[in-house]
């Protein structure tokens, strides 16, 4: 298990997988930070795609091709802005990642790279995201083969310190 899941700090427009996520906005037709990454990277292609979409909802995922970035495709998932926990934002956030792996097994990926989904600007805690986001990726490795690796991308240290940490946690709890 664990050497199936990566935690690195770099720009998840660099990496070269199958696919890598983007935490877009509702239009997906690009924002702030990693989602506006992810689209001057690939070029002006990806938005003309996105553009055909008719956007995405919240907790779920649709894919593109990934145009000029190094990665082959990008799932566009729209995470839940924090709105102090009791408006259903975790189950909305796991929903993310169970709708990005559901993309992969049908274009049969096997190798994704996520960003922290709504940890940013949508204001959910860092902690709470990445607990989610460690065990809804725990989960489908231990239920599909088929996915050789899950890279966490994360852009800043306080970011790789709290996934290296609730990786280390999880895997003691086996």
């Amino acid at each position: 298990m664990q050497e199936r899941i990566k935690i690195v700090k770099a720009d998840i427009t660099t990496l070269a997988v199958d696919a890598i996520v983007n935490a877009a906005n509702n239009s997906l037709l690009g924002g702030a930070g990693v989602d506006g990454a992810i689209h001057r990277a690939a070029g002006p292609e990806l938005l003309a795609e996105c553009q055909t979409l008719g956007g995405c909802e919240t907790g779920r995922a649709k894919i593109t091709s990934g145009y000029r970035l190094p990665a082959q495709w990008v799932i566009h998932t729209v995470g839940p802005i924090w709105q102090g926990g009791d408006a259903g934002e975790a189950g909305l956030l796991a929903g993310c990642y169970r709708s990005c792996f559901e993309l992969a097994a049908t274009y049969g990926l096997k190798t994704l790279a996520f960003p922290a989904i709504s940890a940013g600007a949508y204001g959910f805690p860092l902690e709470r995201a990445t607990e989610i986001a460690l065990t809804e990726t725990r989960s489908r490795l231990e239920s599909d083969e088929s996915i050789e690796s899950i890279t966490f991308a994360c852009f800043s240290d306080a970011a790789y310190q709290c996934y290296t940490e609730t990786l280390s946690k999880l895997l003691a709890v086996d």
